[in-house]
């Protein structure tokens, strides 16, 4: 498939900080995040408790899917998604945000 820019510019990428991290009971795999984007926070869950403690994440700055339609997931929420990708081991790592932009920020 074939994205059009016009397509691709309708996605908006936005700096969150990721300010908590919890469990959600019953699930093995999905974190339940609150993430900073200086003019609102959201919850946002990410499947990522495989490759990242509660305490790794907490406090990083990550790029996320900002204008991704909210999904019920596990009973709650979503109203976004982390970028991540998988590296050489078949993990899963995020996109880490240099600490000299400010969440919110739009990635360009």
């Amino acid at each position: 498939m074939v994205l059009a820019f016009e397509d691709w510019m309708k996605v908006e990428l936005r700096v969150g900080l990721i300010e908590n991290v919890e469990d959600i009971e019953g699930k093995d795999k999905l974190y339940k995040m609150t993430v900073d984007f200086a003019t609102e926070k959201r919850t946002i869950l990410a499947g990522l408790k495989f490759y990242y403690s509660k305490e790794d994440l907490k406090g990083k700055k990550a790029a996320f899917v900002f204008n991704l339609a909210p999904r019920t997931m596990a009973g709650l929420e979503s109203q976004g998604m982390i970028l991540a990708m998988k590296n050489s081991e078949n993990k899963f790592k995020i996109t880490i945000i240099d600490d000299s932009v400010p969440q919110g920020t739009r990635l360009e």
